[in-house]
């Protein structure tokens, strides 16, 4: 399993009003999709979110959003490290994620880019 990097996760009111300074921070354009009644907007490494508080309290308990070569293997690995796998793989807009929980309580998203 190769960690490609990390992706922070932000909470917002207004979208709109919010991605103009992650874009000039990251220097770079928003990638902007829907899942499950949420607005999210990709900029560089963070991940802006909005929606309603009954979404954002089942997402605000993952840490983090960590990018890997492929979320299968993830999965063996976070298994045999004595890790549960609570949901996924599942297809996304940008590839495919699963939701772990470590071994400590913490709950990370993992995310590849295969199709």
């Amino acid at each position: 399993m190769e960690i490609l990097g990390a992706t922070l996760r932000i909470y917002v009111d207004d979208l709109d009003k919010a991605i103009p300074f992650y874009e000039g921070l990251a220097g770079g354009r928003a990638l902007r999709f829907e899942r499950g009644g949420v607005q999210v907007a990709a900029v560089g490494c963070f991940l802006l979110m909005s929606g309603p508080e009954a979404q954002l309290e089942v997402l605000r308990k993952v840490v983090a959003t960590i990018a890997v070569t492929d979320v299968e293997e993830t999965a063996r690995v976070v298994r045999e490290l004595g890790g549960e796998v609570i949901a996924g793989p599942v297809p996304t807009p940008a590839g495919r994620n699963l939701i772990a929980r470590h071994p400590d309580g913490a709950v990370y998203e993992y995310a590849d880019r295969r199709a």
